[in-house]
């Protein structure tokens, strides 16, 4: 199976590989499944099955005009569970993908869902408001979509240096990787990627919290520029019931490059206990 067809007719590319234990992976903005490729091989080779697919708008997936709200989301989440027939699976997204984990969670009643993780997460909220002080101000998105409507491609080489925690001094992935990250983010059509930012910076997850009825694992860097830890996952294992978070001292916000090793194994001691 190569692709799953929602119901407004958008088609959405899923990568299946391995046999056992189902674990979704729910890539971040504005990537596609293929940033999950270093723990999808080591989780496939260690007996589960994995599942990513391109977000609708993204990558190999249909380029629609509408259907970015969370709600649709989730809804295309249950959509490729229900056809790839998975049963007491294990959510697990990163960044925005955290977003498609909560909704999925209190809009489908956790179907078929035994754990969850959330890894760099927006959730539970991004903007700032009186109350959430410690979210990212509406003129920082703003400013963020400005840019993307003048020159998209320049701002995401920018973008992916604070993504990956890149410096004067820091280096912690290649400049090659960086291409490799820009150039999935320039698959997705510009109206996906403007939509998904909005979504991602005034969506409220905070009631969502209330329905995790299943083991979660938070990670989030303490240096995470793109998404804040105190608003994100701080807060997110503060309203969840039965969070386990693991602060990554000193790290940026794509874990899953700059410390891919890490986060593998931490990924596979919860999906074993």
């Amino acid at each position: 199976m190569h692709h799953v067809t929602m119901p407004d007719k958008t088609t959405l590319y899923v990568k299946d590989w391995g046999a056992g234990k189902p674990v979704i992976l729910l890539a971040g903005w504005p990537l596609t499944a293929d940033s999950w490729d270093d723990q999808a091989m080591v989780l496939a080779g260690s007996g589960c099955r994995v599942i990513a697919y391109d977000r609708r708008g993204f990558g190999r997936s249909s380029q629609p005009f509408g259907g970015y709200d969370y709600d649709t989301l989730a809804d295309d989440l249950a959509n490729v569970i229900q056809q790839t027939g998975v049963q007491d699976a294990v959510l697990v997204g990163f960044s925005m993908g955290g977003g498609e984990v909560a909704r999925y969670l209190s809009r489908h009643g956790g179907r078929s869902v035994v754990k969850a993780a959330l890894i760099s997460s927006v959730v539970p909220c991004m903007l700032k408001s009186a109350s959430n002080p410690d979210g990212t101000d509406e003129a920082v998105f703003e400013d963020m979509a400005t840019r993307m409507r003048a020159d998209r491609a320049h701002f995401f080489a920018t973008f992916f240096k604070d993504f990956f925690g890149v410096g004067l001094l820091t280096q912690p992935v290649s400049s090659e990787l960086i291409d490799w990250a820009r150039s999935q983010a320039m698959q997705a059509s510009l109206r996906a990627t403007l939509e998904c930012a909005k979504s991602f910076s005034t969506t409220d997850f905070r009631a969502d919290l209330a329905t995790f009825d299943v083991p979660t694992l938070i990670i989030h860097g303490t240096d995470d520029k793109i998404v804040p830890i105190d608003a994100s996952g701080r807060a997110a294992a503060a309203g969840t019931a039965q969070s386990t978070l693991i602060e990554y001292e000193g790290a940026p916000h794509g874990l899953f490059a700059t410390h891919k090793l890490r986060l593998t194994q931490d990924l596979l001691q919860f999906l074993r206990g």
